[in-house]
């Protein structure tokens, strides 16, 4: 473990002219103090700001000097407990604030932007650092009480300003946030002191996972916390995007894989943050046959199975085990009632025992084509390759080596990575209230006029001619949610032809009811042919946009898959998408094409 360069923040006297007193922030501030202690002793360095020592200058300058000070291997974090405020946004700010609303820290003297604090921590992470920002306090309007809990929330003043757009890119840091940007968070009694609840269940879960566990799996353990207490503020990891900062310890080392799924402890009992819309049949006796392994060893760690499936979660109950309710437990779907695709081995009896021995829960070994469903997939051996084709005979990819048992899991994760893909591509959701509510558009850079899909449903974006040879199409995508009252959630995937699915253009954020998202900020989206095709006449590649739409946030780690000629080792792959309530899909196809050149007279 490297230097811990940590800034806690806590701020309960503040003026009546800037907000009001709350209780439990130094409390906040004092418990994660001793939390570093206890897990990095003497190579903690923290910097505490309290009360009217906490004003807008001297946070910005702690976090550029003090956290800036952390280098290559050492962890800088920030921990604010305080109040929050937000304002309407405008201008540039609308590119990334598709709920219409910019967020702020309150400060002892008035507003820290969320912009100006995220372009800070950048800042500090410029320097090597992996940075951590754990930010107790209302990211919402509407000040409220719940019995004993208290909002964190502050109505902006009408002489504070949020400040313009950061540019620079994606966020270098990673944010522990105690609410969602439409909520309040809130503070209470616990153990008998005064805290917030967020801080409150982060601390807890820290100290019951131990300094290896990553920023997903703290956050998860945190929110099922939160829940349990009472409190109806639902904790944020930002970004999400697996294998990247949300994976790596609160403290400090290398990023860890990302599960596919979560078990926690919720409110209702044990759940998995997988539901209908990630494919499983929703209900209660729909659900049996559905199951989910501990990916981690240890003592007692086995399976668990589904008792009662809905949109987003999943009810289970462990098999022969008991879970410690106070831990995250990575898990991975085990079984289905009904996979997805199917698949048929012609070769000898012993590579057909080699390939349905490795077979995953995604795919199913049929002995004929009566026996073949949905997506089918033919297997033929020869000359020690596997041939993986489609119904016509056609190849889905290159030969795959199969010249003994050793080589039949390769070909049984090329066919699970197919089923994945497909399943996302040609997701149809059952008609649904959300059904309309978001438009996905399409234009060229520079242009309001979207593009229109042509006679064969595609919209085409061509290459153009340039001094240096024809140049790539530049568009802009935009998410229209045209609903009079709803803020909807949106994650925008890309599903490439070399059956990769990523969710980089818009990884999932609320849209404000008649707001608009839009896709890498409202930066534009390039759209060239792989590095493996010459940009030459006449070739052409393609994409399918998804756009998935709910009432709630999704687990969205499911949603993402590599190029298949990138994958390299065994990957725990989740379940596909089907049918649900409250939530719709969309896609939209895109053909990017080099065009032939013009001949005749008028060329």
């Amino acid at each position: 473990m490297g230097r811990i360069k940590a800034l806690l923040v806590g701020i309960d006297d503040y003026p009546a002219s800037v907000a009001s007193a709350l209780g439990g922030c130094a409390n906040d501030i004092a418990e994660a103090h001793r939390l570093l202690t206890e897990l990095a002793g003497d190579q903690a360095d923290v910097t505490v700001l309290s009360d009217a020592d906490a004003t807008v200058s001297a946070v910005t300058d702690a976090v550029l000097r003090h956290l800036g000070s952390a280098g290559p291997g050492d962890t800088a974090l920030l921990w604010f407990s305080g109040h929050g405020t937000q304002e309407a946004a405008t201008g540039d700010d609308l590119l990334i604030e598709a709920t219409g609303l910019n967020q702020a820290l309150v400060c002892v003297d008035g507003p820290l932007p969320d912009k100006r604090l995220g372009a800070l921590l950048d800042r500090v992470a410029a320097g090597g650092a992996q940075v951590t920002a754990v930010l107790d306090c209302c990211h919402s309007g509407g000040a409220t009480r719940e019995a004993e809990l208290t909002a964190r929330y502050a109505p902006p003043r009408p002489e504070w300003y949020f400040g313009a757009r950061a540019h620079g890119g994606p966020p270098r840091h990673v944010l522990l946030a105690a609410s969602r940007l439409d909520e309040p968070s809130y503070e209470g009694w616990f153990e008998g002191r005064r805290h917030g609840a967020f801080t409150h269940a982060l601390v807890s879960a820290v100290r019951a996972a131990g300094p290896g566990a990553t920023c997903r799996e703290l956050l998860a353990a945190a929110a099922a916390r939160v829940q349990r207490a009472g409190s109806t503020q639902h904790p944020v990891l930002f970004p999400d995007l697996p294998d990247g900062a949300a994976d790596r310890p609160l403290l400090g080392g290398a990023p860890r894989t990302a599960s596919p799924h979560l078990l926690r402890y919720g409110a209702d009992g044990w759940e998995v943050d997988c539901g209908a819309v990630h494919g499983l049949r929703e209900g209660g006796a729909e659900a049996r046959g559905t199951t989910f392994a501990a990916l981690e060893e240890g003592p007692g760690r086995g399976v668990v199975r589904a008792v009662e499936v809905s949109a987003a979660r999943t009810l289970v109950t462990p098999v022969d085990w008991d879970p410690e309710p106070e831990l995250v437990y990575p898990v991975a779907l085990s079984e289905v009632a009904l996979p997805p695709a199917s698949v048929t081995v012609d070769g000898s009896p012993e590579e057909h025992g080699w390939l349905a021995r490795e077979l995953g829960p995604l795919v199913r070994l049929v002995e004929g084509p009566e026996g073949a469903h949905g997506l089918h997939f033919q297997v033929w051996v020869r000359d020690g390759r596997a041939y993986v084709l489609r119904r016509d005979g056609t190849e889905f990819t290159a030969p795959l080596p199969f010249a003994g048992p050793a080589d039949a899991g390769r070909v049984a994760d090329c066919l699970a990575h197919l089923a994945r893909w497909h399943q996302l591509r040609d997701l149809a959701p059952r008609p649904s209230l959300l059904d309309g509510l978001v438009e996905l558009e399409v234009a060229p850079w520079g242009s309001d006029e979207p593009l229109r899909p042509d006679a064969s449903g595609e919209i085409v974006c061509p290459y153009t001619p340039g001094p240096a040879g024809p140049r790539p199409p530049w568009v802009s995508i935009r998410l229209h949610n045209r609903s009079p009252d709803r803020t909807l959630w949106c994650v925008l995937l890309d599903l490439t032809d070399g059956y990769a699915s990523s969710s980089v253009l818009y990884p999932g954020h609320f849209i404000g009811p008649g707001r608009t998202g839009h896709a890498l900020d409202g930066d534009p989206v390039q759209l060239s042919l792989p590095a493996s095709l010459a940009a030459v006449p006449g070739t052409e590649g393609r994409d399918w946009l998804k756009l998935v739409v709910s009432d709630r946030e999704l687990n969205a780690v499911p949603f993402q898959l590599p190029p298949w000629e990138t994958v390299t080792g065994r990957r725990i792959l989740g379940p596909v998408l089907g049918a649900a309530g409250r939530w719709t899909a969309v896609t939209v196809p895109l053909r990017t094409l080099v065009p032939e050149p013009v001949s005749g007279p008028d060329a």
